[in-house]
């Protein structure tokens, strides 16, 4: 494998780039060029047309006429996605889109070794492909290791080394990071500076506004299908990148910081404990208080919540509800008594992709959408769904579309409704905009201060410091399974919180 050549000759050019989805202008004259050697952001909200230009420069959609792609100087034509591939475009979407199953070897050369020669491929020579890429990218993994047995910043360094195989020039990476920790974060943000190094261009999009600024030169923005700008990154802010990318200026500072302990306790934990992955666990949450719980990805928390709703059996400890002690032996007895839980994973856990934004609004109480009779009522479940669409102002075209046809955080706003539906007391938010784009994420926020506002009593639970720190009345930090501080948002500093958070 050879280094890509021409570091600093314009790799990716796009002009006049329109497409049109059913009279829907997804993308409008954008222009958009990367240089080779360069980490180049594209910028913008979940639906402002950036999967839609790296499906064109990829050759799965094809743009309107007049437009014009060029890649290394060369001016292309009808694009395919086996044509992009050879000119030495890779993705790396968010999903991986790797082979659990098999070893690393065999996910790294699929690709490949799938349609050439030798049509009979040995273990050998894989591990020796294999092996050279995760070199030059300065890693080294078990070859022979299954793919589902990995970290998943393993796997995202199996997907870029795939991406690697072959003579590849030009990258775009789809949210790397959204599922790393800091420390993973910064391991993977070196692996892009060492390829970058090497003269291979590379798109990056994240919604992450610290690591874009840290990692790129420049940053292209779009907004609603249309070109804001191309701007360096050096004295660009994460608050006027914000107001780019949704054109409204966003809150930066502590909005809440309220103490609520003269307030009704309505969640107790105390002692709790479940081997192996948290022990001696106790905090109080008040009615109209938002607790943010955080800490680095691995500390504990996602099987603290799991634990609370009644997923995870505990070893010890005791869990009281408005002050009675309770002993949930299933989800389903915590949404009873009014517990509601929104999952870090609305994809495979939140949501049921394939159906419709108001069956899934509506999954969840389907015993409230019942006539006199016992059956099913679709003019209640018509209300209860027209209730909060418009409630959370979530952005659809009909109730009957399937939820998989929402941007992120419309997505996340239905995860919300559903569970917002059951009247809950307590509210558990995991990584509740975990894929969500900066706009979408103010929002969300804002409905979790509305609804505390009206005495729901709620967890948040994120590894984005400023997350909870801007939207927090208190901040628990865990790690290694237990709580071992807790900070005032009003007297602590987003530095100094980092580096508690990421020592």
């Amino acid at each position: 494998m050879t280094s890509p050549s021409n570091e600093g000759a314009v790799a990716l050019r796009l002009k006049n780039v329109t497409k049109i989805f059913g009279g829907v202008t997804a993308l409008d004259a954008v222009n958009f060029d990367v240089k080779a050697g360069e980490v180049h952001c594209l910028a913008g909200e979940n639906g402002c047309g950036k999967s839609t230009l790296i499906k064109i420069v990829t050759g799965v959609y094809t743009p309107e006429e007049g437009a014009e792609i060029e890649i290394f100087g060369e001016l292309q034509n009808n694009i395919t996605p086996t044509h992009a591939r050879s000119l030495g475009i890779a993705v790396i979407w968010q999903d991986l889109s790797l082979f659990p199953h098999m070893s690393v070897a065999e996910n790294i050369c699929f690709d490949e070794m799938v349609g050439h020669t030798p049509k009979f491929v040995t273990t050998t020579s894989m591990n020796t492909k294999a092996a050279e890429v995760l070199a030059r990218l300065g890693v080294s993994l078990d070859l022979d290791q299954r793919l589902n047995t990995l970290l998943i910043a393993q796997r995202q360094i199996v997907a870029i080394a795939r991406s690697l195989m072959g003579e590849t020039k030009l990258i775009f990476m789809d949210e790397p990071t959204a599922s790393l920790t800091q420390t993973e974060t910064d391991k993977l943000l070196e692996i892009v500076r060492n390829l970058s190094s090497q003269g291979v261009a590379i798109v990056f999009v994240s919604h992450r506004l610290a690591e874009v600024l840290d990692i790129s030169s420049r940053v292209t923005v779009v907004r609603d299908g249309k070109l804001v700008g191309v701007y360096s990154t050096k004295g660009m802010t994460q608050a006027h990148l914000g107001e780019l990318m949704t054109g409204t200026k966003l809150e930066n500072q502590v909005v809440r910081a309220t103490d609520h302990t003269a307030s009704r306790p309505v969640l107790e934990i105390d002692g709790l404990s479940h081997y192996g992955e948290f022990e001696d666990v106790s905090f109080k949450i008040h009615a109209g208080e938002v607790v943010g719980l955080t800490g680095l990805i691995g500390a504990g928390r996602t099987e603290l919540a799991h634990a609370i709703i009644g997923m995870t059996k505990l070893d010890k400890g005791t869990i009281k509800l408005d002050g009675n002690v309770t002993n949930f032996k299933s989800i389903r007895d915590a949404i009873k008594l009014g517990v509601a839980y929104v999952s870090e994973d609305r994809l495979s856990l939140g949501l049921i992709q394939p159906q419709s934004i108001a069956d899934n609004t509506s999954i969840s109480v389907l015993d409230k959408i019942l006539n006199k009779l016992g059956l099913f009522s679709t003019f209640k479940k018509d209300a209860l769904v027209d209730k909060w669409i418009k409630d959370l102002a979530v952005k659809i075209g009909q109730p009957e579309d399937p939820v998989s046809t929402l941007s992120g955080g419309n997505q996340q706003r239905v995860v919300l409704s559903k569970w917002l539906a059951t009247e809950p007391k307590l509210l558990i938010l995991d990584s509740p905009t975990v894929g969500v784009d900066v706009g979408a994420r103010a929002g969300i926020f804002k409905i979790v201060r509305e609804l505390a506002n009206q005495g729901l009593a709620i967890l948040l639970i994120s590894d984005e410091v400023s997350e909870v720190l801007f939207n927090s009345d208190r901040i628990l930090h865990m790690e290694s399974g237990r709580i071992i501080n807790q900070y005032n948002p009003n007297e602590v500093t987003i530095d100094n919180l980092e580096k508690q958070i990421y020592a």
